[in-house]
């Protein structure tokens, strides 16, 4: 009877949130993003789970053994470039999933709950790939380490006590490689909690549409009508997916980190990996250690708080030119500030970044809330006139 009834109840829930769950019919592509966010996390689980068997997260072997599981263990190559290059996968298509979120409204109420749970998923992720970049323990592994953990120091009264519990001594040694391995095996289990919630709040709300309409009765059911949309995307992922993967595995990654780690030789330009370069070029504008800090937590807290910083009744940019015009330089600015990221501390990159920065906080704060009031009021006012 118990049986029966847990099975009723697994079918009731397979089929009213993924068989008949109601879609608005004019969905498109850009919807897609999310599934295919899904299947990344599922690629990255079970590939870390693989090489979590043959990796030795201990300073002399760390590095060793990652070459140990290329060239020794029978396709140890290709499960390795999955997952490297499937974190970069997983950060492209967060990456489209933000920006049609932010194109398309769906931070706005009553779905602010969503977002903002979203955003939480898009930090630890930043989390656990920057504890993954750190295991290879390359050249840039060790010194990206050294200088990312360095930052919890300009926290006031507790910032040095927070780098030394992270280091677990006084300098990123042994300790620090086995924090950084168990919290990159444990976090991806933490995202899959967060994202079963993610989830459930979107199917609390239900899904907005391009034109950001709410219209209760005009859905069909997500089978068979959207599934094959996003089955479309995920082959679409998959090809580009497989061009990196067999044509390019390497390209995506720094080419210092195919060294040992040494530290007593400073690489000539300590990056980060390509997903985190426009937050890390934010951090390089400020010439204050602690101003640029903030900075860089703000550029990512501000996603956490749009919601409330937003004043339009609008949700779809088609309707709003101001703010397509507005978002599509932030788009750019975004990409921008990635390209700054990647360069010398020299000038005028360094004056463009200060440029790019003071854009990506001038959107947020003061194009965000002012261009809500400002269309609300042209629209009345070209209603007056009719």
């Amino acid at each position: 009877m118990c049986w029966r009834w847990n099975k009723h109840l697994l079918t009731g829930i397979l089929d009213s949130h993924i068989i008949d769950y109601p879609t608005p019919k004019n969905l498109n592509y850009m919807w897609s993003f999310g599934s295919t966010a899904g299947i990344c996390l599922g690629i990255q689980m079970l590939t870390g789970i693989f090489l979590a068997m043959h990796y030795c997260p201990k300073m002399e072997y760390a590095f060793y053994s990652i070459e140990h599981i290329m060239r020794n263990v029978k396709y140890g190559w290709l499960i390795r470039y999955i997952h490297a290059n499937g974190a970069s996968m997983f950060f492209i298509v967060v990456y489209s999933h933000i920006f049609r979120g932010l194109y398309y409204g769906s931070y706005m109420y009553p779905r602010h709950y969503l977002w903002m749970s979203g955003v939480v998923i898009f930090i630890l992720m930043m989390a656990t790939a920057f504890m993954g970049y750190v295991l290879p323990w390359g050249q840039m592994s060790f010194w990206g380490a050294t200088v990312i953990t360095n930052l919890f120091s300009t926290i006031p009264f507790v910032g040095r006590d927070i780098v030394e519990w992270l280091w677990g001594g006084f300098s990123v040694n042994n300790p620090t490689l086995n924090r950084f391995f168990s919290l990159h095996y444990t976090l991806p289990f933490v995202i899959a909690g967060a994202a079963i919630v993610h989830l459930a709040l979107l199917h609390d709300v239900g899904s907005n549409n391009p034109l950001g309409v709410e219209y209760y009765g005009d859905k069909i059911s997500f089978y068979p009508y959207f599934y094959v949309k996003d089955l479309f995307s995920l082959f679409i992922l998959l090809i580009v997916f497989s061009v990196f993967l067999y044509f390019f595995p390497n390209e995506l990654n720094h080419p210092d980190n195919y060294v040992p780690a040494d530290p007593l030789t400073t690489p000539a330009h300590i990056v980060p990996e390509w997903y985190f370069l426009p937050f890390y070029a934010i951090l390089r504008s400020v010439p204050h250690k602690l101003g640029g800090v903030l900075a860089m937590g703000g550029a990512i807290v501000l996603l956490l708080i749009l919601p409330y910083l937003n004043t339009s009744r609008v949700r779809s940019t088609y309707f709003r030119p101001l703010y397509a015009q507005a978002f599509w330089f932030l788009f750019f600015d975004f990409l921008f500030l990635g390209w700054i990221g990647q360069k010398e501390v020299a000038e005028p990159y360094t004056y463009l970044g200060i440029i790019a920065t003071l854009y990506y906080f001038f959107f947020f704060l003061v194009l965000v809330p002012l261009l809500g009031i400002l269309e609300e009021k042209l629209i009345c006012y070209d209603v007056e006139k009719i």
